[in-house]
């Protein structure tokens, strides 16, 4: 979606806007300025949901955030980086395991997880990975950079 631009802002599709790209912080990359920025993000829009998954290493995240506040955060870079609120319903369904700070990850666990957060966020609210393209070949989204202050 983001061309050769650092992220896309989509149009509305099934209500939700999308915001995609290597601009956007994860928590494998600085978890503090992943956590500021969707907490930022949250106070601007209210309700804001996170999905994060890395092939190769498995590493996976997830989070859900209202008016600023986070009600249930999970992140695994190579260990637990982030784990907030109490897992959701969705979450015990799907069989993921949210592991405790300095608790180790066996690789089987770690690759589930990864492979199913496109599972959590249809659960949650749609997975966008799954959105026809058909619905947005006459929408306009936002695609850009970054404004770098020195």
């Amino acid at each position: 979606m983001t061309g050769e631009h650092e992220f896309f802002i989509s149009p509305r599709v099934n209500g939700w806007v999308i915001v995609t790209g290597m601009a956007i912080p994860t928590p494998d990359r600085d978890v503090d300025e992943c956590f500021h920025f969707l907490i930022s993000l949250s106070r601007k829009l209210g309700h804001v949901q996170f999905f994060h998954s890395e092939k190769f290493l498995h590493y996976h995240a997830w989070a859900r955030l209202d008016d600023g506040w986070v009600t249930r955060a999970y992140a695994w870079a190579g260990e637990t980086v982030w784990n907030q609120g109490a897992p959701t319903v969705p979450e015990l369904a799907l069989g993921l395991k949210s592991l405790n700070y300095g608790e180790a990850c066996p690789v089987t666990i770690a690759r589930r997880n990864a492979e199913k957060v496109s599972q959590l966020a249809a659960r949650w609210n749609f997975d966008p990975a799954a959105v026809d393209e058909r619905l947005l070949s006459q929408a306009v989204g936002v695609a850009g950079e970054v404004a770098r202050t020195h």
